[in-house]
Formats: structure tokens, sequence, C-alpha cells
């Protein structure tokens, strides 16, 4: 009767034994390092310049829709607080992980999938390789430390954005709307809301996409199947663990 539910939940263990052999090996020798390094190379470096792109236009059109509603109680004088905020708690670490999950979550399910169909991983299991500790953990700890670094980065493009539209279509002055940034945020409270998220976020990223690649099967139409998963559940959990955080924060007074 219950059948239907059946795999979806050994789904769901088999994702949280997965997280927890990949956390458990952090600790654990031998840690790749040459592997990490090229990962934050492709997650982090190679990110860089669609995030960039992201956040620059994400703050400009905040910019613009904030105006437009503070011209009405004439607070023009605010489009910096409003974006900053808007940015550093939300837009700048749920926007930087969905453009990071379309590009690298999809990436480790295509290549590990890839992989898994060709018969490499079991290769990799019968030379004595652990393939959870050469393949999940490097990813796992590469998109842990870049992905709250490249939010640091969207946040300030973002803002610079929203700098350009204050300045040139709004006709605000430049130390106006820099002050108006820089008041507007809480340091203790907005900035650490701001990188927990995407440290959070970049569990979701890696693993998602390490484990729909490596339970892969049927061959190049599997790949693709498990390619377009990862990036669907990856993005779901995004947002469903943004609402949670965001609840969290708000019930303990950091909102």
């Amino acid at each position: 009767m219950f059948d239907f539910v059946k795999e979806p939940v050994l789904a769901a263990q088999d994702f949280f034994l997965l997280s927890g052999r990949a956390l458990k090996n952090i600790f654990r020798r031998p840690h790749y390092g040459d592997d990490i390094i090229l990962q934050m190379d492709t997650i982090g470096v190679g990110s860089l310049p669609i995030v960039v792109l992201i956040g620059f236009f994400s703050g400009a059109v905040m910019a613009l829709q904030m105006s437009r509603a503070l011209a009405q109680y004439g607070q023009i004088g605010r489009t910096g607080q409003l974006v900053s905020l808007t940015l550093v708690r939300e837009l700048g670490p749920v926007l930087t992980a969905i453009m990071v999950a379309g590009r690298n979550s999809t990436g480790i399910a295509s290549e590990l999938g890839s992989m898994k169909v060709t018969e490499q991983i079991d290769a990799m299991r019968a030379l004595g390789t652990d393939p959870v500790q050469k393949l999940v953990t490097p990813r796992l700890i590469a998109t842990a430390t870049m992905l709250p670094l490249l939010t640091i980065i969207a946040d300030f493009v973002g803002m610079f954005g929203g700098f350009i539209v204050a300045r040139f279509f709004l006709g605000l002055l430049t130390r106006q709307y820099w002050m108006s940034v820089w008041r507007g945020l809480e340091w203790y409270v907005d900035v650490t809301q701001g990188l927990v998220k995407p440290f959070v976020f970049a569990f979701v990223v890696s693993l998602v996409g390490c484990f729909y690649g490596l339970r892969t099967t049927g061959g190049t139409q599997g790949v693709g199947r498990s390619t377009t998963q990862a990036m669907v559940v990856a993005t779901v959990l995004i947002f469903v663990i943004d609402l949670l955080l965001t609840k969290i924060f708000i019930s303990t007074g950091g909102s």
C-alpha cells in the first residue's frame, strides 16, 4: 500500500549515510590535498564570473525596485540600507548557492555518473581506494570553503550595482549611499547570518551532486537523468533550508 514512499525513504537514508561517511572522512587520512585544491579552483574560481554578473544585476534591480517604494515616503536615501540588508541576509546567499548548484551540482553529478557507468568507481574499490574519501570529501571541503567566499563577493558586487543605480539614476551622493549601506548592517547579526547560510548550502550543493552521481545507472541516459535530478533537488533544498535557517535566526533574535 505504501510502496510509493519506499523509494524516497530509501534514497533519503542512502543520502544521510553518504553524508555521514563524507563528514567522517574529513578527519581521516589520506586527505587528498591536491584534489581539494583542484576542486576549489573548479568550484570557486570557475564560478566567479557568473556569481559577479548575478550579484551586480541583483543589486541594481533591488535598488530600482526599493527606490520606487521608498519614494512614496520620501526615504530614497535609505536605498543603500535596504539593498545591503536584502543582499547580505537573503539574495546573496541564496542566488549564489543556486548559481553554484546549477554549475557544480550538475557538473559533479555528470562527472561521477560517467565514472559510475564506465565502472571506474568499481575499479577504484578493487584497488583499495575508498570512492567517498577520494571523490566526495574533497568536493565537500572545497565547496564549504569557496561558497561563503563567493557569497561575500556577490554581496559586495551587488552593493556596487546598487550604487551605480543610486548614483546615476536616483541622484544619491556617493557618501550618502555607502553610509546608508554601512549603517544598515548589524555586523554580528547580519554578516553572521549571511555566512552561515552559504556554509550550510555548500553541503547541499556538493553532497546532492555526489549522491546522484554515485547512484547513476542506465548509461548515458542515466547520466543526464542524474544531472537533472541533482539540480532540481539541490535548488529545492536550498530554499527549504533557507526558510528553516531564517526561522531559526528570527526565533533567536538574530533578525
